[in-house]
């Protein structure tokens, strides 16, 4: 497979390889736009990207376009392919591209022009009777792509702004052949099948409501896988010698100054005022806890200094991005500031990286690491993130593990890993993130005495695990399917009386249960014991307690096990003692 830079040169790539997937995907939404064009003529077409799951693109039609017309898209698409169109690139100049798209009455593409800075090269790709404002790079021709599937529409705004146009973004996907296309789809329904926003709803973890959209409400039993998390949180860095802190949830704009956000990331960041004056409720917690650093003085002997702050920051994330758990407005981050001197840099870093190697490999995750450098709205001096940035990839490289360079993504303050986990259908989720800063401990003018007796500034690492507890439960619903591992189910057994009888002894062996901190709760429905235990398996429930006459009479229960072969089941009788060190036995203590 080769691909077309906007220069011209020519290279090879393989569909599996990043950028050549990203290239194919990229070709796809051209073919798409093209498509468009030719079915609706009048069609205005504003911007067509690759995604890290295939593609879309944003058109202004003349009517209301609906999914039923999608797939005299997609047919017309595989035509375009079928005809093996070859791509050509060319450099314009502004007035030539301004020209172009005026002719065609492209109002989106001449803004985009008229916004691009004036010493940028503009290019053109052209495949058959459509040409692109477009810097690439794709495939040299369309010949590759074999297999084409239109999977929905929705609205967006031009540019992601509620001020703009509404447009019609139609999403696709494409693959080489037909069967990665046919897998592609089944994952896709598997996907479907694990939606934690409707698993969620099923099994009573937490509620999505019109009141307040972005602000997740969890219920009873969310709040119990939530605290289960922030109790293993808490065990694994209480044993790594951190200490936990608490810090304000609003504070003075003055603070916000002092660490930049006020500057750079005022849009996303609530504000109120107190007395007159400005304050924001936080979007991160790292300002509050430069503050905790300063009430006392240091000495190179506390360091390094490990704080952990379970804190729950609000940001203001526009309508059209919230997505269930995964994104949302207030979310509680399992941050943690790690004050050291330069020397203890590269172990302070590997100790993190392993402590997320230990967390991810609990659940169940592998992962991928991403080196984010510099982005444009940077502060500090180019030394600083050079060194910063090495740092990061050394550490990297010394725990035996590879990256990719993620150019221009790091914080402003400071470059960082992110820590890319990949769940059970192959889907990769942005967690873990580990960043190094020279920035904000200058900033807040922190200080610690040194060896020899002078004042030094200390350097820091932001760091997070799960990264937002609300997204780890959601992203844990779908990669379990909601069938949690027995440590972690909110509800660890339930008790199923045969009937009514029986629920004086089913609370016996409740009591008993729950006294040796098994999550344990009864079905007291007047329903037949087979509704129960149906109901009991839609509920992924670990165990199911039958309480009959002869369980009763015998003292025990009759013990079904969900994460078994069919034929196995079912386990018989057991005493509660037994049925006690069988649980035990099936789960690493907390």
């Amino acid at each position: 497979m080769k691909i077309l830079h906007k220069n011209g040169e020519i290279t090879a790539s393989d569909f599996h390889e990043k950028e050549g997937r990203k290239a194919f995907w990229h070709t796809s939404a051209h073919v798409l736009a093209q498509a468009v064009k030719r079915l609706y003529p009048d069609t205005k077409c504003a911007i067509g990207p690759a995604t890290d799951n295939g593609f879309y693109y944003d058109f202004e039609f003349s009517f209301p376009f609906s999914e039923e017309k999608l797939a005299a898209v997609e047919e017309e698409m595989k035509k375009l392919t079928g005809e093996s169109l070859s791509l050509q690139v060319r450099t314009v100049s502004r007035k030539e591209a301004l020209s172009y798209m005026a002719d065609r009455g492209e109002d989106f593409k001449q803004e985009l022009i008229r916004e691009l800075p004036a010493s940028e090269e503009l290019t053109f790709y052209r495949q058959g009777d459509y040409t692109e404002l477009c810097a690439g790079p794709h495939l040299t021709s369309t010949s590759p792509i074999r297999a084409i599937r239109l999977l929905s529409v929705a609205g967006a705004y031009w540019r992601g702004d509620e001020k703009n146009r509404m447009l019609t973004r139609i999403y696709g996907i494409s693959f080489p052949n037909a069967a990665e296309l046919e897998e592609y789809l089944h994952r896709l329904e598997e996907a479907k099948a694990r939606d934690h926003r409707r698993l969620g709803k099923e099994l009573g973890l937490f509620a999505l409501l019109d009141e307040a959209p972005g602000f997740p409400f969890l219920l009873p039993k969310g709040l119990i896988l939530k605290n289960l998390l922030i109790e293993y949180w808490r065990k694994i860095h209480q044993r790594e010698g951190y200490v936990e802190i608490s810090t304000p949830m609003i504070m003075n704009r003055q603070l916000w100054e002092t660490s930049g956000h006020w500057e750079h990331y005022r849009d996303k960041m609530h504000t109120t005022l107190i007395d007159g004056a400005d304050f924001a409720i936080r979007p991160m917690n790292c300002p509050g806890g430069m503050l905790v650093y300063k009430q006392q003085p240091h000495s190179y002997r506390d360091l390094p200094l490990r704080m952990g702050e379970l804190g729950l920051v609000h940001r203001h994330e526009k309508s059209g991005t919230l997505h269930g758990l995964m994104r949302v407005r207030c979310l509680t981050q399992d941050d943690a500031h790690i004050f050291m001197t330069p020397e203890q840099v590269q172990d302070e870093i590997q100790g993190v990286m392993r402590l997320i190697d230990e967390v991810y490999d609990r659940f169940g995750f592998s992962y991928e690491i991403e080196l984010s450098t510099r982005p444009d709205d940077s502060i500090g001096s180019d030394e600083e993130w050079e060194l910063a940035t090495k740092a990061l990839a050394d550490a990297v490289i010394k725990m035996g593990k590879s990256y990719v360079i993620h150019e221009g993504d790091g914080a402003f303050y400071g470059p960082k890993l992110d820590f890319h986990l990949r769940d059970s259908l192959g889907r990769t989720w942005q967690c873990g993130t580990i960043q190094l800063d020279f920035q904000l401990p200058a900033r807040f003018d922190l200080e610690y005495m040194g060896a020899d007796g002078e004042k030094h500034r200390p350097l820091m690492l932001h760091r997070v695990v799960f990264g937002s507890i609300e997204r780890l439960i959601g992203i844990l619903i779908e990669h379990y399917a909601g069938k949690f591992p027995l440590w972690l189910s909110p509800v660890q057994v339930r008790i199923l009386p045969v009937s009514d009888k029986y629920l004086d002894y089913a609370g016996e062996v409740a009591d008993q249960l729950r006294k040796q901190d098994i999550r344990t709760e009864i079905d007291r429905r007047d329903e037949k014991l087979g509704y129960k235990i149906r109901e009991a398996r839609m509920d992924r429930v670990p165990f199911l307690l039958i309480a009959g006459e002869r369980e009763k009479r015998n003292h025990t229960v009759s013990v079904r096990q969900r994460d078994a072969a069919e034929d196995r089941q079912e386990l018989g009788e057991m005493s509660v003692e037994q049925l006690t060190e069988l649980l035990c036995a099936s789960m690493d203590r907390m």
